[in-house]
């Protein structure tokens, strides 16, 4: 099989693409062949150790966090899956990750691509999607009428979370950069900050604030929150939590691997209540054109995709 790997910590040049083995299979495992793989933040702070005080790397690492492909082989022992579905992948840390052309699975790791998405949809969708369901159904408590603010709204998650939060019937607003804002009220903001010109400081009484950055982000949005008011953050730049000084609530949302919010994720995909957001598609041959795009701050309009088939 084809797949990237790197066998040290480094910049985006440690990615090779080489000729690899094909990986045996357990009777309960199953052989995806696969189309696409996402590219993450996370796969390019790893690859650059920036989280090794939180991660263990096993050398040589093929990274991914996920993938969109077709069963091509079953185990003996496998009942829920048969050659020729498609399927998307979670691929668990610890695991060979995703940008390969083949990944062997357990059946907990993989999630069946409703009817009517494609394969890029669908990759773009795991983990972001994964990431947006449990920040707004697990995490906040999103109703009709409350005032959200969504950090980071033209991302893969923060997209994700501007349209959850819509069809709930929260008035939404996002900041992004400024060539972003009509993308992001597309995707359901009533109003768009553009933090490269505006300050989104002046806003005030958010019931709800979605922070996907972090560092000083994370630190000016206290004071336009609501007494009462909730911060959600996910793991970006380090916080310092302040929510018992403003009278606020500061909750992590806690991402694992789950098929659950996946499955829920793209059926609503399937139903066309939310919409994947791409990027753009590379080949797996420039992965660390993608990991370069990505950590220059030029993906800015939901995920990178890597054409692993």
């Amino acid at each position: 099989m084809r797949a990237i790997r790197y066998d040290r910590y480094g910049g985006s040049d440690v990615l090779q693409l080489l000729d690899l083995p094909r990986a045996p299979m357990a009777p309960d495992e199953i052989r995806v062949a696969l189309s696409h793989a996402s590219v993450t933040p996370l796969d390019c702070k790893l690859r650059a150790g920036l989280l090794k005080a939180h991660f263990t790397v096993d050398f040589p690492k093929v990274p991914g966090r996920d993938g969109a492909g077709t069963v091509s082989e079953v185990g003996a022992a496998v009942t829920d899956f048969a050659v020729g579905d498609r399927v998307c992948v979670l691929a668990r840390h610890g695991t060979q990750g995703s940008y390969a052309s083949e990944r062997v699975s357990r059946a907990d790791d993989l999630v069946p691509i409703p009817g009517g998405l494609s394969d890029e949809a669908a990759a773009s969708l795991v983990n972001a999607g994964l990431s947006a369901w449990v920040s707004v159904f697990e995490t906040a408590r999103i109703e009709p009428g409350t005032k959200v603010l969504v950090h980071a709204g033209a991302g893969a998650v923060g997209g994700l979370i501007v349209q959850l939060c819509r069809n709930l019937g929260a008035e939404v607003t996002a900041t992004c950069r400024a060539a972003n804002c009509d993308y992001v009220r597309s995707l359901g903001a009533s109003r768009a900050v553009a933090y490269d010109t505006e300050d989104f400081g002046k806003l005030c009484d958010q019931d709800v604030v979605f922070d996907l950055v972090g560092g000083e982000t994370h630190a000016r949005s206290y004071p336009i929150l609501k007494k009462g008011g909730h911060l959600v953050w996910l793991v970006a730049a380090p916080i310092v939590d302040r929510g018992a000084e403003y009278g606020v609530e500061v909750t992590r949302a806690m991402i694992t691997d789950r098929r659950e919010p996946v499955e829920a994720i793209l059926t609503m995909a399937a139903k066309g209540e939310i919409a994947p957001q791409i990027a753009g598609v590379l080949p797996l041959a420039e992965a660390a054109e993608a990991h370069r795009r990505m950590e220059a701050g030029e993906v800015t309009r939901g995920r990178m995709l890597l054409a692993t088939g």
